[in-house]
């Protein structure tokens, strides 16, 4: 297993003029993501900062990118273009320790 860094972005789905819990399939994405957590996928994630525009950051562990990828397509929000990928990254930690 390795750790992957992923940054999600707002999509063009995602309504500017709301906050996130106000986006349309707020339920269901976040139902999705403590799921993730509970299949020990997501190891940590939330929102980054108050800028103009939404990220959040992920940390998953996964055997690879492509397991990755293929799990998060599965979020209701990236099915409707909520959120989009902005970055995944494989992640070496040598400092500290997760878990």
């Amino acid at each position: 297993m390795a750790y992957f860094v992923v940054i999600n972005e707002q999509g063009p789905g995602w309504d500017p003029d709301r906050p996130m819990r106000g986006q349309a399939g707020w339920a269901e994405h976040a139902a999705f993501m403590n799921a993730l957590e509970a299949e020990h996928l997501v190891v940590l994630g939330g929102p980054l900062g108050n800028a103009p525009k939404h990220r959040a950051l992920l940390v998953l562990e996964a055997p690879d990118e492509k397991a990755v990828r293929d799990r998060l397509s599965e979020d209701p929000w990236m099915r409707s273009g909520t959120l989009v990928i902005g970055v995944l990254w494989p992640w070496e930690i040598l400092l500290g320790r997760l878990g």
